[in-house]
């Protein structure tokens, strides 16, 4: 299983900290904020490369970094080639991407960079393989206003995907998605094949929406929380959680 982290965007919410720098390599505490999902995955024994997504603004740093970690399973550095905010491919097209470059062949969990996480996804992929289907995760959402800015999904007694619709003005459930996504091998034509067939090219949520309506999938109910890094606020607010004093790039 490849696990293929999706971190070609640029943050322009968390203004001149990621101006010049990638929000996902940014510290927390002793590590950074992908050091801390990367540090779990990579003890899982199905996984067997981390592919990272980022843009061409962001490689060379991705690579210094890739140069200076060490996993257990290699690191491979996938850029897009794109420079600012207004031209970046969009999530599904960067998976596109890092599929053709390496032929990609295999089971993938498809992961954003800019979570800190509660559990390990160990248990994801415990319950993909028991399901034998690609695999969302899901949480409770309370808050109507919040499940009209997420991935909201209708599930079945055995958790069945039966619905899954992008930031719906009438949230049909209080199951929100998060950005973590397990794709079996069997099902890689259909991705492949996504956009040409209608499918959006921006969040990764629209690959799973896609996905929903057009093949068997489930939803693993998240067994602890997460910690959504997406501004300057949440990340002073994960600095200190975590023990550490934001430190400001310039």
């Amino acid at each position: 299983m490849k696990n293929i982290v999706i971190a070609a965007g640029y943050a322009t919410r968390l203004g001149e900290l990621t101006r010049n720098f990638p929000k996902p390599l940014l510290k927390i505490g002793e590590s950074t904020i992908l050091g801390r999902m990367l540090d779990d995955i990579d003890k899982i024994p199905d996984i067997d490369e981390h592919i990272i997504v980022t843009n061409h603004k962001f490689a060379h740093i991705f690579r210094k970094w890739a140069e200076e970690t060490r996993y257990t399973k290699p690191v491979t550095i996938i850029d897009d080639g794109t420079e600012n905010n207004e031209t970046r491919l969009g999530a599904v097209c960067d998976l596109l991407l890092a599929m053709e470059k390496l032929s990609v062949d295999d089971d993938m969990l498809v992961v954003a960079a800019d979570n800190i996480l509660f559990f390990s996804f160990q248990e994801f992929i415990d319950f993909a393989k028991k399901k034998g289907t690609s695999c969302i995760m899901c949480h409770e959402q309370p808050s109507i206003e919040k499940l009209q800015r997420t991935g909201v999904v209708v599930l079945d007694d055995n958790d069945r995907v039966m619905n899954m619709e992008e930031k719906p003005k009438e949230p049909k459930s209080h199951w929100a998605v998060p950005p973590f996504y397990i794709y079996m091998r069997k099902d890689l034509s259909l991705i492949r094949h996504s956009v040409e067939r209608g499918c959006g090219k921006d969040a990764p949520g629209n690959l799973a929406h896609y996905m929903v309506d057009n093949t068997v999938m489930h939803a693993w109910h998240m067994t602890g929380g997460r910690f959504d890094i997406g501004s300057l606020d949440t990340y002073h607010e994960a600095c200190e959680k975590f023990g550490n004093i934001y430190n400001l790039r310039k």
